[in-house]
């Protein structure tokens, strides 16, 4: 009797509806600093602040949480903005000469959970206008927007122009009025013949109205005329004869008197007095930094104040052969003078301060200065003038990010004592606007970065203001050329420094700083446990930092170890960077977490992989050369040789024969290139050389074939692509990719015990049983773990891998006896999780680059795979285990298996089998950067938990960066979204428009509508529609390391140099495939 079983067709539809509840996805919000920021603008009254990007896009910002965002249709450059005081609109000029208008909107008022919710806010555009060009002229440079000046008045906007033209525009309705259009010919006419000389005035170059009497503006003109023009009498009341190219304007407060900045540097002082037309002379002029060439200074301000002496700001004017390249912003206020030194060049800057018409004086409360890489806040009115931490908006790259971790449900003791190990100085964060409607965090969590300089930032991720928390150091372990530990004097002690004064006197200021003191302090791993407050933090120079956290200052020196995972090895030569020389004496550290031990990996190479069990009180750690186990108390490294233990050590060196890149470190990069371009060509002459090669098989061998292909799985497999085998020796096959601890049965399926996983780049995962003093077969340590005295750990290679096509180990986790991922330390022995099965077999869930496979312990037997190379074309690249709940069912969720892989698409699958569920395309496959810095969020402990479900349940989702100084944030999760949510304070009853939202809705991937802050329920308006993947459809692998970014490697960029050839070759075997009949299994 022949039985047939045929691909099952279709899809289950209560299976789907699961889906439908448990994943949805949308990018939600973006964290950091907006990328190539270009205007500025603040709306005193509603105390919001925006800024505009070269991109197109507009950002305002109030209190921290408050946020809004809004797009043009045209990717152009923001040049100019202006808020309307108090209204809620705002104007933007883009370089197209196009002025468009937008509004804050209230929407209509919401309910949630049967309460009624105030109406979220969004930034919309309600208009545009482009002022049409001469009649008869083509060239349309003469209309070319230069400056705009608001009325006070808000109905009328006027804007200057290259040609020298003054138009005026009716507002909201855009519209241009013609009769009260002012040419530079009527300008001229009342010129002096002297100075009208037949030249052109030059473009307008700023526009200010006077602050005392409306319907008077100052226009300035580039070649240094300013002219007092009456707008109701149509005449110029004064003319002020300047004679030094003009940059910028600023009234003083009574309106007796202005400044103007020039291009040599300097500055002049103009009154204003009735009776007088004509003014040739300023009533001083000054260049501060003279009297060699200096630059421009670009824009001035004059602020008076209570105490007398006027407050002024303006930015440029250094001396140009000595510090023309310095960007710079002075502050002056009588004999105190402060030349602050930004990294970076200086777009714009406000001062907040008094706009009352009833006060006397501004009163400049502080300086707000948007730089190209930073925002900077001064405070003026404490004495010193000193920066004001910024509570959002700090630049994530003020040194280059090299890697990232998340951490979720922060336990509140660990949160309470990093705020006040970071707690900075205190001050009101000046702009306060809006009003933030997000409900408080059901918990708290952690994004923390590594960066180029050594250090470890901490931020708080649990809404959409990331604020930074608290910064760490290594750089105090080492010996450096810039030593953090030996304290700058105070120049006022110094009688050196008392005698000669430095000129101008610059003070750094900003966080920003693009270059690293030493390369080798870069961070490349991180991993923390949140129970036992211990941070493993591992670099470019082979250094592996054991901290803990200590809430005071302490001086002490750093046990240091040294491990050379080449012991074994000759005819090496590490042909890279030196070690970092270690800090031998004793190093003051400030509260927080300090450094307890550092282990040293020689050769000094890049630590590519680290794993942290704090209740084992165990580390390991990996290079291109091998990985080695730690024990923290003892001291003792155990690595393994030849299988079979030596002594107290054990070695474990991964390096091949033939990988001598390994031995060139990071500077090599081009002869790293070169060699993966020359293999690349070498496979596809070998491909297709074997191709030309096929052997004549019979159609009785192929129905043989068929059926065994078939047996494999239950279902008929699709049309796979051809996978080649990587070669043994290929470049850095000995680097170790992943590692992890894993409290499971290796040696029989009766007796547990610590484990130890490692995965290579060429494909090996070997499997060690641990030893452990005081952890038993199948107890677990008390907290505190081994002392001193106990017997030594050790290792024994238990289990060897070797995957086929040698594809590089991506991932590798354990799963206890119902297919569920091992709870993290200290959550099963604290009663933190519920404890996994042991009493069912385990299963280790190995993740490659080209395919996922599930493995029986312990005997280590294939359950199933997916070859999602084979069927998508794509490889992995990121993996994490997380836990969706159902938006429906509160007592329902799901561990699933999340992969991002090389073309930007999210993959998701189900655990153990390995079924896909639904795929989404997350970043653009050419976006490497993007692609190699994703980070996956891992969920609250959902069904581990054993508290209630509303304790800690966070979207499942992830970061990722768009660029240099943003992360884009996604949700994969049906049920919490993180959504900004915003109300602005005291909006014009005109905007509360209860308007149909139907053009409006929130568009996350178009990025119309605003970003504000907080968790809310999920609008199924907001969640994108399911990519539906068909079941035989391969998606992605599984990570538990959560840290990421890194250097962009070879393998990063091989998929882009071999992409044309792996098409047709992919195109060919698809073509061939269509030829055969459907697979039929005959028993």
């Amino acid at each position: 009797m022949m039985k047939f079983r045929f691909r099952r067709q279709g899809t289950d539809p209560q299976r789907e509806k699961i889906k439908q509840e448990l994943f949805a996805f949308n990018k939600t919000v973006e964290h950091g600093f907006p990328h190539q920021p270009s205007a500025l603008a603040f709306d005193p009254r509603l105390q919001l602040m925006a800024i505009g990007t070269k991109s197109g896009a507009i950002k305002i910002y109030g209190a921290p949480g408050v946020e809004f965002t809004g797009l043009h249709k045209d990717t152009t450059a923001v040049t100019q903005m202006h808020f309307l005081p108090g209204q809620g609109r705002l104007l933007s000029l883009l370089d197209d000469n196009t002025i468009h208008l937008w509004e804050l909107v209230a929407g209509p008022p919401r309910e949630l959970g049967g309460v009624k919710k105030e109406g979220v806010v969004s930034l919309n555009e309600v208009g545009s206008y482009s002022l049409p060009g001469r009649p008869g002229i083509e060239s349309c440079s003469a209309t070319r927007v230069t400056v705009l000046l608001l009325l006070k008045s808000c109905d009328l906007l006027c804007i200057g122009t290259e040609g020298g033209g003054v138009y005026f525009l009716e507002l909201p309705r855009l519209l241009l009025k013609d009769n009260l259009t002012l040419p530079q010919d009527q300008i001229t006419q009342s010129l002096p013949d002297d100075y009208r000389c037949g030249k052109s005035l030059g473009p307008v170059e700023s526009l200010q109205e006077h602050p005392q009497q409306s319907g008077k503006i100052l226009i300035g003109y580039s070649r240094g005329l300013v002219v007092l023009w009456d707008l109701n009498a149509r005449h110029a009341d004064q003319l002020f004869l300047g004679k030094q190219q003009l940059e910028s304007l600023v009234w003083e407060r009574s309106g007796s008197l202005f400044v103007s900045s020039h291009n040599d540097g300097g500055y002049s002082v103009w009154s204003v007095t009735s009776g007088n037309a004509c003014n040739p002379q300023p009533v001083s002029s000054t260049i501060p930094y003279g009297p060699f060439p200096c630059k421009a200074i670009n824009k001035i301000l004059w602020r008076t104040t209570q105490a007398g002496s006027p407050v002024l700001l303006y930015s440029g004017g250094m001396p140009r052969a000595s510090y023309g390249d310095r960007h710079c912003l002075t502050i002056q206020q009588d004999k105190d003078h402060v030349t602050l030194d930004f990294t970076s060049r200086v777009i714009d800057f406000f001062t907040v301060h008094s706009v009352e018409q009833e006060k006397e004086f501004d009163d400049p409360s502080a300086l707000v200065v948007l730089l190209e890489e930073e925002l900077v806040v001064i405070d003026l009115q404490t004495p010193g003038w000193p920066s004001l931490p910024t509570p959002y908006l700090a630049p994530l790259h003020s040194s280059a990010i090299t890697c990232s971790c998340h951490i979720s449900s922060v336990p509140p003791k660990l949160w309470e004592r990093l705020v006040n190990a970071g707690r900075a100085q205190q001050g009101r964060w000046p702009i306060c606007g809006g009003k933030n409607l997000a409900p408080p965090p059901k918990q708290q969590e952690l994004l923390l970065t590594g960066h180029e300089d050594g250090t470890v930032r901490f931020w708080d991720a649990s809404g959409v203001a990331l604020t930074p928390l608290y910064k760490l150091s290594t750089a105090n372990v080492f010996h450096t050329d810039c030593d953090p530990c030996d304290d700058p004097q105070d120049p006022g002690n110094d009688p050196d420094m008392q005698q000669e004064e430095e000129w101008p006197p610059f003070r750094k200021v900003g966080c920003f700083d693009p270059y690293s003191d030493d390369p080798r302090l870069g961070i490349q791993k991180i991993s923390l446990c949140k129970y036992s407050n211990k941070l493993l933090v591992a670099g470019t120079a082979g250094q592996v930092i054991v901290l803990g956290l200590n809430d005071e200052r302490s001086d002490h020196s750093v046990d240091v170890s040294v491990v050379d995972l080449l012991q074994d090895r000759e005819g090496f030569t590490w042909k890279g960077h030196d070690r970092l020389e270690p800090r031998l004496k004793p190093a003051p550290f400030p509260p927080g977490f300090q450094p307890q031990v550092l282990v040293q990996c020689l050769p000094p190479a890049s630590v590519t992989a680290v794993a942290l069990h704090a209740e084992w009180n165990l580390i390991a750690f990996g290079t291109s050369h091998g990985f080695a186990l730690f024990h923290e108390y003892q001291h003792f490294f155990y690595y393994v040789i030849h299988q079979h233990p030596v002594a107290f050590c054990f070695l474990r060196c991964t390096l091949h024969p033939n990988d001598s890149l390994a031995m060139e470190g990071p500077l090599s990069r081009v002869k790293s290139l070169k060699k993966s371009l020359r293999q690349s060509f070498r496979r596809i002459r070998k491909s297709r050389v074997s191709g030309k090669k096929r052997t004549i098989t019979t159609p009785t061998s192929k129905v043989q074939e068929a059926n065994a292909a078939l047996a494999e799985q239950e279902e008929v497999a699709p049309v796979q692509r051809r996978i080649e085998p990587r070669s043994a020796d290929d470049s850095l096959s000995g680097v170790v990719r992943c590692l992890c601890f894993a409290d499971t049965f290796l040696r029989d399926g009766t007796h547990h015990g610590p484990t130890l996983w490692a995965g290579t780049n060429s494909g090996s995962v070997y499997a060690y049983a641990l030893e452990v003093p005081g952890v038993g077969s199948g107890r677990a340590c008390e907290r505190g773990g081994a002392s001193e005295s106990s017997t030594c750990v050790e290792a024994v290679l238990g289990k060897e891998i070797q995957l086929m096509h040698r594809a590089p180990v991506v991932s590798i986790s354990v799963l206890d006896g119902r297919g569920k991922p091992l709870p993290d330390p200290y959550e099963a022995s604290q009663d933190l999780a519920i404890a996994p099965d042991m009493t069912n077999a385990h299963s280790v869930l190995i993740a490659s680059e080209e395919q996922l496979k599930v493995f029986s312990l312990p005997k280590v037997s294939a359950k199933t795979k997916f070859k999602l190379t084979a069927h998508e074309g794509c490889r992995v690249r990121k993996v994490a285990l997380v836990v969706f709940s159902s938006a429906v069912q509160e007592d329902y969720s799901e561990h699933t298996l999340v992969c991002l892989t090389n073309l930007g698409d999210m993959h998701l699958f189900n655990i153990p089998g390995l079924r896909p569920q639904v795929r989404y395309d997350c970043i653009r496959k050419e976006d490497i950067s993007g692609i190699a810095s994703c980070v996956f969020t891992k969920n609250g402990q959902g069904e581990n938990n054993i508290f209630s479900a509303a304790a800690c349940l966070l979207s499942s989702a992830g970061f990722y960066l768009i660029s240099p100084s943003e992360y884009e944030r996604f949700s994969l999760s049906a049920k919490v979204l993180t959504e900004p949510l915003s109300d602005s304070v005291n909006l014009p009853a005109t905007l509360h428009s209860n308007r149909q939202t139907g053009n409006q809705t929130l568009s996350w991937l178009s990025c119309l509508l605003l970003h504000l802050t907080g968790q809310a329920e999920t609008p199924s308006s907001l969640s994108s529609p399911v990519l539906e993947t068909p079941l035989d459809s391969p998606l992605s692998c599984a990570d538990l390391t959560l840290d990421s970014t890194g250097e962009l490697t070879v393998e990063d960029v091989r998929d882009f140099l071999t992409t044309v050839d792996e098409a047709e070759n992919n195109l060919k075997n698809i073509k061939e495939e269509e030829g055969r009949s459907p697979g039929i299994l005959i028993n």
